[in-house]
């Protein structure tokens, strides 16, 4: 069951989208939704004290905190509007300590929301995400940037490896599944497969055996990598959500997004819930 959720909360003062998406997930699920915007530390006093003067710091400083109260309200005020339990917190940190504190943060609630990085704009919303996903010890969703609707859950696709981490993401989605129409059980070979065996009927039987209308899909990437052959299958066949496995591994204790993960998060074009 969902009943606790987080979700970073974009600084930026356009539309958030992680916002409205976890508040619309607030909802749908009647559960607690808390936001967490992160007031950064000024850049200029990572780079370099000597030579900056104090005003510039105290300047970025200052602007940062009211950028910091400002997604504060815009949360709380979305929350209100929709009748949503919710509270709020701003939390002061570097950039790169934000990310390993939203962990910290999200091991306490059933899952996470975070907004895709946006290209255009700079911003840590990539190194919180990482850092959710493979600190938190639990689910994380992601929202496209571009995404304008809140939750819907009618046709879902599950990418399936038949790994642990593609095995916790089933696990971690149920109660998605068991709001969905159909749950599609989605396996990409990258070459032709030797035997009628279908991969994924497996796990497709075990969801329906939790009275879930699964049907089972196998297809060849071929010169096409995994990410795209996933995002192109989602598009033309409608998936209002992407279920995965997150992938990396440790490099001195900083992570290394594996290459589909990385591939999805940076062109993915519907919400994607992935576990690690």
């Amino acid at each position: 069951m969902i009943r606790d959720i987080v979700v970073n909360v974009s600084l930026a003062p356009n539309r958030d989208v992680a916002t409205d998406f976890a508040i619309s997930m607030g909802r749908a699920y009647e559960a607690h939704v808390a936001g967490v915007a992160f007031q950064y530390d000024p850049l200029v006093a990572l780079v370099a004290m000597d030579g900056i003067p104090a005003d510039i710091i105290e300047s970025q400083r200052l602007e940062s905190e009211q950028a910091a109260k400002a997604a504060a309200a815009r949360f709380e005020d979305v929350a209100r509007s929709a009748s949503v339990s919710a509270d709020s917190r701003i939390i002061e940190a570097t950039v790169g300590v934000a990310a390993s504190r939203f962990a910290r943060i999200a091991r306490r609630f059933d899952l996470s929301v975070i907004g895709q990085a946006d290209p255009d704009r700079t911003g840590p919303e990539e190194l919180i995400i990482e850092g959710a996903l493979f600190e938190s010890g639990r689910p994380v969703l992601i929202v496209p940037y571009i995404h304008k609707a809140g939750l819907k859950v009618e046709r879902i696709m599950l990418c399936w490896d038949g790994s642990r981490n593609a095995a916790r993401a089933a696990a971690d989605a149920m109660p998605f599944f068991k709001r969905s129409k159909l749950v599609e059980v989605f396996v990409v070979d990258s070459d032709r497969p030797k035997s009628d065996e279908l991969p994924g009927a497996d796990i497709a039987q075990h969801l329906a055996r939790h009275g879930l209308n699964v049907r089972a899909t196998r297809t060849v990437s071929g010169d096409i990598d995994i990410a795209s052959t996933i995002l192109a299958h989602a598009a033309d066949s409608g998936a209002d959500l992407l279920v995965m496995g997150g992938y990396g591994h440790s490099r001195l204790r900083e992570f290394v997004l594996g290459g589909a993960t990385r591939g999805i998060l940076a062109s993915m074009t519907v919400p994607t819930l992935m576990s690690h």
